[in-house]
């Protein structure tokens, strides 16, 4: 129930919320950007610098709106100053490169926006249902992403270069889809109709499908490592039995029916009867792996405190290509005082998940968001041992995603307000009530 004289504060937040409503269209237009890469799949558009374009609008209206905002700069959290300290770094020493200094320079500031994404995000998703379409937007994007990859590459065994970007390497396009079917499965749950659950399950079951096609031995460890959590909190705790067993079920259908050449690939790390040029291919990159592991470790041995240079391993290692874990990439081209701050970052992550998981009095909602992060991070921890994923700005925005629950939650705990008072008063839809389960939460007004 909730209380009239906690209902009377609620205008004064439509004030703070329809204050920010520009500066948020904007960032979602850039999370779109991002996410979906339009420009790499669609004619024309790569002319058009959209993701600048939609960051500078983003910014603009968020600085017409200062002071009428609920938070400010100086409610950063912790991990947000180690973001920031870990960009500067790799800026400073940019210019003392060994390798080249004006790649390093450029390959730093490009990466640095990633800070500015992450403090918008922050800012600005101070309510459920902002946070919630920061979510669909990733989900619907990579979605779109893996259904366009898919058409297009039928005749590439690996959907390899179907797409531009950052989603033309199979690898990068499988820990994509693997960060993000956590929080598929987080929409799934929290939709309301049946037609909104049938959707984002064939959504799920096209992106399990297209990762399979990617042939990523590195997705597909990510994917056995993130699944099973995200069943321990959707299922097990959530007492979801038929979701654990459905998922299983298609996983297995999937690995036998679209998974040859992943099976391959894993086979082919003996050395043994390569039959195949696949097979071949694969047994030469993991043999390369190795030998670029040597490398960037040796690369820390030299340069321990300035690193190489951002982005200049493909050029120190004279293989033209980077090492395949994130934690020696960053290491190797950050040094070791950047390759700290990377783990105190994402240590913030669950070090903040795990006091909201903590916390008695949070709603059946906010759990879900907790467990969809909670997948989504372990994934992007492990995954990072087995690819070069220093600079993708997926997992910063899950650990914007956990700084902005954090926030929320503390702020609904203050005012005594439920968020789903709030919400209501705007249109949304307040708490998902049961859930897929018994006990529904009834808000009287």
């Amino acid at each position: 129930m909730v209380v009239p004289g906690q209902v009377l504060n609620a205008p004064k937040k439509l004030g703070v919320r329809s204050a920010t409503t520009g500066a948020f269209f904007w960032l979602s237009a850039f999370y779109v950007v991002y996410c979906m890469r339009p420009e790499d799949w669609i004619p024309g558009l790569k002319y058009i610098p959209m993701a600048k374009i939609s960051a500078i609008f983003a910014i603009i209206a968020l600085a017409v709106g200062i002071g009428k905002t609920s938070r400010t700069m100086k409610d950063l959290p912790t991990e947000s100053k180690y973001l920031l300290a870990l960009i500067l770094l790799l800026l400073v020493c940019a210019p003392l490169s060994p390798v080249w200094k004006g790649g390093a320079v450029a390959k730093s500031v490009e990466f640095g926006k990633v800070y500015i994404a992450w403090v918008l995000t922050f800012l600005l998703v101070t309510s459920f249902e902002r946070l919630r379409r920061l979510i669909f937007i990733q989900a619907g994007s990579v979605a779109v992403v893996s259904v366009i990859s898919v058409l297009k590459g039928s005749s590439r065994p690996r959907l390899e270069g179907v797409l531009g970007g950052m989603y033309s390497n199979p690898n990068d396009l499988a820990f994509a889809i693997v960060l993000t079917l956590p929080l598929i499965i987080l929409l799934l749950l929290t939709s309301k109709s049946v037609i909104g659950k049938g959707i984002w399950s064939l959504t799920m079951l096209l992106m399990m499908y297209t990762l399979f096609r990617t042939a990523s031995r590195a997705g597909f460890i990510d994917l056995l490592i993130a699944t099973p959590v995200a069943l321990w909190f959707f299922g097990v705790k959530g007492r979801r039995p038929q979701l654990i067993l459905v998922t299983t079920l298609v996983g297995g259908l999937l690995l036998v029916g679209a998974g040859k050449h992943l099976r391959e690939r894993f086979f082919a790390i003996s050395g043994t009867n390569l039959e195949t040029g696949l097979e071949s291919s694969a047994y030469g990159s993991y043999e390369e792996r190795k030998y670029l592991m040597e490398v960037a470790i040796s690369g820390i041995a030299h340069y321990p405190l300035t690193g190489i240079g951002t982005g200049n391993f493909p050029n120190y290692s004279h293989k033209w290509k980077t090492v395949h874990m994130t934690y020696l990439q960053i290491g190797a081209e950050g040094g070791i005082p950047v390759l700290i701050l990377y783990l105190l970052f994402f240590f913030s992550g669950f070090r903040n998940l795990r006091k909201l998981n903590k916390n008695r009095n949070l709603d059946p909602e906010a759990r879900l968001f907790v467990g969809g992060f909670y997948s989504s991070l372990v994934g992007f921890v492990v995954g990072a041992c087995f690819a070069p994923e220093a600079y993708q700005y997926f997992p910063y925005f899950t650990v914007a995603y956990v700084s902005a629950l954090v926030a929320t939650v503390k702020a609904r705990e203050a005012d005594g307000v439920p968020e789903e008072a709030e919400e209501g008063r705007t249109g949304f839809r307040g708490v998902y009530a049961n859930f897929g389960r018994s006990g529904a939460v009834t808000i009287v007004h």
